[in-house]
């Protein structure tokens, strides 16, 4: 195929950056040149930011990236640089902090202007052509006729985005108490649809690490208002349209409080978090729905984001082409009811109550987002069958739907490889494995776990960030080796290989060695190896994905549990009270922080099996939700100091032990969970 433009990108392996490569915009991508040059040339930097599932990414390119008198605006004033947010977090966490501090708010695509150092002074996100057109002659303008106003505004822009990142080490501080976390939840809870789950609010998100928490914290203060709340949040979630009734796996949010329409893109990340999320969830309710979404989304994963070597592609694009040849966002799930009579033929009736073919599911234009609003047993009741004849009806439903969707163009899949997302994927199969018990999720773990270990990893022993067409071309970020030192230890506590619990200490020790802010006690994002950016930034704010600090210091924990690093434990402490003030302010920002804060509040075990029978004990336990434990098991003797001394070659025995002192050891299940207080 001949294009009538090209430009550099066209070097680049991110799907993102080679979806511009084609525009007659001069992009460069963020590299030392590319900033030499724009200082060299006096010349201000447009930064645009995005990622290839990003719908209004795609509008704002068609509009404006190419159109040629765009492009001569944008190249005669401007360096242009294009990033990928996914490929670099680090320039889209600081530009973002600035487009919030500029406007209040933010979202993609991110338009920056900088000075030819970086420094932002003017920001945007989705803009038409002709106000794009304008801002930017006039930004040119004034920056060439009084540069002076532009220099002392991005200075104080500067100051803004270091001061905001500043966290105060204070370690005269008591850990935050029970009664405060309660009172964080309390003041959080004003803001919960009780009748829908999430927020009182559209767009709506689903925040798997606020679900998370809240089950932990439901769970271990017996607060059935909460529980009741998570469990609405995630039947309405599995029953919504941002759940992929055909296909499996979820969409990133939905546009309105119902859960129906979502913006269809599908992320990685959403669906290995939800994943762990809904497995312990099951473990908790034994609620088969919960069970059905954790098998339908490691099946969509699976099918649609997994390369042939087992590592996890980034997502799926919310736009597809349409029957017109057109791009249009949700065309390749959305249906028409004509078609689904045609398809579905005498089941559509008992199909069309059971997903709201009607004003309920009905979206625009004819088009149909399929959703439920009650359970089968109503259904089933309804329409005088059993609740078994139902569920196989909708199954063969769903079949003839997948068949016929399959004829579709499909969305455009971003198949970079980023190794935080695969250690989020990766943690979800562990607890699918953990918690329901399929061999085949340990398996799919342990493949994707060694990808890991051979493509993501480096010879000194340190991790790449991402991996695309067989290499591996940028460092590491904090949330890489946080995510992937979470799911080995997780992947130690289901398969008892000390290996996993190794190379998690060793990546540990790598992040204390080159990550490590003194001053605040946390860990930058930035290795100290990477070159400074505007800022070197300490992420601690939890949002669809917990903040790297936070999933760290968690990770600190529950090493210094098993391993009894006691340093470990007194780094995690600390973080939590550098921290903790926050809980109060804005809680739904803190969930994975006030996790560890429930961590250190409530009584948390080690439970160490040594014996004959340690695989079949412990998998009794893997069943149980019991968030308050690490888990370790032997056969015979071990070194692990959590095992050692304690094998009895006549016994296999359960220990269970607080910061290393244990209970007397006892045979049966029933024992260890009364020692834990639990109730199963």
């Amino acid at each position: 195929m001949t294009h009538t433009y090209t430009n550099s990108l066209i070097h680049e392996t991110s799907p993102y950056l080679l979806q511009h490569a084609h525009n007659p915009v001069n992009w460069q991508a963020w590299n030392p040149e590319s900033l030499e040059v724009a200082q060299k040339q006096n010349k201000l930097l447009l930064i645009s930011i995005g990622y290839a599932a990003c719908h209004w990414c795609h509008v704002m390119e068609h509009e404006c990236f190419e159109d040629k008198e765009v492009a001569e605006v944008m190249n005669q004033n401007f360096i242009n640089i294009k990033v990928d947010r996914e490929e670099r977090p680090d320039i889209d966490q600081i530009y973002m902090d600035a487009l919030q501090i500029m406007t209040g708010s933010g979202g993609w695509p991110l338009n920056i202007v900088a000075l030819p150092d970086g420094r932002p002074f003017w920001g945007a996100t989705y803009v038409k052509k002709g106000n794009w057109i304008n801002v930017l002659e006039q930004l040119s303008v004034l920056y060439h006729k009084n540069p002076s106003k532009i220099l002392e505004y991005a200075q104080n822009m500067t100051e803004g985005l270091n001061a905001i990142n500043l966290v105060e080490n204070k370690p005269d501080s008591d850990i935050i108490t029970s009664q405060d976390l309660g009172k964080g939840v309390q003041e959080w809870s004003q803001f919960f649809d009780k009748k829908m789950g999430g927020y009182r609010r559209a767009p709506k998100f689903m925040m798997p690490v606020n679900l998370n928490f809240l089950l932990h914290y439901g769970t271990m203060e017996n607060d059935e208002k909460i529980l009741d709340y998570v469990h609405t949040s995630l039947t309405k979630m599995a029953w919504g349209g941002i759940f992929d009734h055909v296909g499996g796996g979820f969409s990133r949010y939905s546009v309105d409080a119902k859960w129906h329409v979502p913006h269809f893109e599908k992320m990685l990340y959403d669906n290995g978090q939800l994943v762990s999320l809904y497995a312990k969830a099951y473990a908790s309710s034994k609620n088969e729905l919960y069970k059905s979404v954790v098998e339908r989304t490691v099946q969509f994963v699976e099918k649609e984001l997994m390369s042939e070597n087992f590592g996890f592609y980034s997502s799926l694009d919310a736009d597809s082409i349409n029957e017109n040849g057109s791009l249009e966002e949700g065309a390749y799930y959305v249906w028409q009811e004509n078609d689904l009579q045609s398809i579905l033929g005498k089941d559509f009736p008992l199909f069309k109550d059971y997903f709201n073919i009607n004003s309920y599911g009905h979206w625009e234009h004819g088009n149909y987002v399929l959703i439920r609003d009650e359970p089968d047993s109503e259904i089933a009741k309804k329409h005088s069958v059993d609740p078994t004849s139902l569920k196989n009806t909708i199954v063969d439903c769903l079949v003839l739907l997948e068949k016929e969707r399959n004829k579709r163009n499909r969305p455009r899949l971003d198949d970079k490889i980023l190794t935080s997302w695969n250690g989020l994927m990766l943690k979800g199969l562990v607890d699918a494995y953990r918690y329901l018990g399929k061999s085949d999720y340990l398996e799919l773990a342990l493949k994707n776990a060694a990808f890991i270990e051979s493509e993501l990893t480096k010879e000194e022993g340190g991790l790449y960030h991402n991996h695309k067409n067989g290499t591996s071309t940028i460092n590491g970020y904090l949330e890489d080796y946080a995510s992937v030192i979470d799911a080995f230890i997780g992947l130690y506590e289901i398969t008892f290989d000390g290996k996993w619990l190794m190379r998690a200490k060793t990546l540990t020790e790598y992040c204390l060695e080159n990550f490590r802010d003194e001053e605040s006690g946390l860990f930058f994002f930035t290795s100290k190896e990477e070159p400074r950016l505007v800022r070197r930034t300490l992420e601690t704010s939890d949002n669809v994905i917990p903040a790297s600090n936070s999933i760290m210091a968690k990770n600190l924990y529950k090493l210094s549990k098993i391993l009894f690093e006691m340093d470990y434990g007194e780094i995690a402490r600390q973080m939590l009270k550098n921290i903790q003030e926050n809980f109060d302010k804005n809680a739904q920002s803190h969930a994975n922080w006030m996790q560890l804060a429930l961590y250190f509040n409530k009584p948390f075990y080690e439970v160490a099996i040594i014996g004959e029978q340690f695989e079949e004990k412990a998998k009794a336990m893997h069943t149980l939700y019991l968030p308050n434990i690490v888990l370790a098991a032997t056969k015979k003797e071990s070194k692990l100091p959590l095992l050692q001394n304690r094998f009895n070659p006549k016994q296999t025995l359960y220990y269970v032990c607080e910061q290393g002192s244990c209970k007397l050891p006892v045979l049966q299940l029933e024992e260890v969970l009364n020692q834990l207080q639990f109730q199963n």
